[in-house]
């Protein structure tokens, strides 16, 4: 008998998967375990110990010797800094019980919670937190997320309401002014600020980077062409960067410039979007967006260039190094 076929092809993979997913509920539920445990810890230390709440050197003192007894009875994990950091994560995360229930501290692990610690203010943190569990962040990823500026960087484009929106809810974006950022921050390129590169150098290096790039994007973007050729007639031309966004069921057009955009930039563009609305959109998918992605915009050559009714055609600026927090922070606290 021939086991060799389709059908026990599938059942392989169907069990694999079995195995994967029980792997991952295991790992998922040690973790919830690992972070309970370690709040627990601390919940127990502050309520037998509160009488010295307030004498610094007597903590000290404690956090010690409990490293001392601790690494020497369990694990060599609990040093002076490994309890400092259980401490600090017991007072950022008192109401532990209302994250859990959100299945939330459940999808990250003790370093991604590490490194949100560092983020001082409670409405960036909830959004971090809330980001990384819908958007499966590695820590790295969170890492760069939070030191370009994310936060800061998408609430500046906002009004106040939405700004807080962000913090607390799963899923604000409705229309693509929820989606696109500005700036868009491309330091993984690893493009020298004021080095000579094309626009071909630049396309070349996202095509490279194309996860990140991706990720930079922001949510629900795919990849579709690069350098996609439509004809008219004996003319050619040709489209930078084809993503689709499954949430606002449209295709996004990217153009890539490395100088001032133009009115002849726009009127191109605008060229290419009439074309995939008429020649490739479906009925149910909504009109074609266009970021023309530009090392410096001019709103008011957009503004004036098209027509009054035309609202999906955007110039975003590009940063090929991460910005500086505390210049986004300033800005957003003049906002608030």
């Amino acid at each position: 008998m021939d086991l060799k076929n389709n059908n026990y092809n599938n059942l392989i993979v169907e069990i694999w998967t079995i195995i994967s997913n029980s792997k991952q509920k295991v790992i998922t539920s040690i973790n919830t375990i690992l972070v309970e445990t370690y709040w627990n810890i601390w919940k127990y230390i502050v309520e037998y110990e509160q009488k010295w709440e307030e004498r610094a050197e007597y903590w000290k003192s404690l956090l010690k010797n409990l490293s001392v007894d601790l690494t020497e009875k369990y694990w060599k994990w609990y040093s002076v800094q490994n309890l400092e950091l259980i401490r600090k994560f017991y007072f950022t995360f008192k109401d532990l019980d209302f994250w859990i229930s959100q299945s939330l501290i459940r999808k990250l692990s003790w370093t991604h919670i590490v490194r949100l610690l560092s983020v001082r203010d409670e409405n960036e943190r909830s959004f971090y937190i809330i980001e990384t569990t819908e958007n499966s962040w590695s820590v790295r990823e969170l890492d760069r997320q939070i030191n370009s500026s994310l936060y800061e960087r998408l609430a500046l484009s906002k009004d106040k309401k939405w700004v807080l929106e962000l913090s607390k809810k799963w899923q604000i974006i409705q229309n693509k002014e929820d989606l696109l950022k500005d700036p868009y921050v491309l330091e993984f390129l690893w493009l020298q600020e004021h080095s000579s590169y094309s626009e071909s150098d630049l396309e070349t290096a996202i095509i490279n980077n194309l996860e990140k790039f991706l990720l930079e994007l922001w949510k629900w973007f795919s990849f579709v062409w690069r350098q996609e050729r439509f004809s008219a007639w004996s003319d050619h031309f040709y489209i930078d960067l084809v993503f689709y966004n499954r949430l606002l069921q449209c295709f996004v057009l990217v153009d890539l410039k490395i100088w001032k955009i133009t009115h002849q930039d726009i009127w191109q563009m605008q060229m290419y979007v009439n074309y995939y609305d008429r020649e490739l959109k479906k009925d149910f998918e909504n009109k074609t967006i266009w970021i023309l992605l530009c090392k410096e915009k001019n709103d008011l050559i957009v503004e004036y260039t098209l027509p009054e009714w035309e609202n999906n055609i955007v110039a975003k600026e590009y940063n090929l190094y991460l910005p500086k927090k505390e210049d986004f922070k300033k800005q957003l606290e003049k906002l608030l």
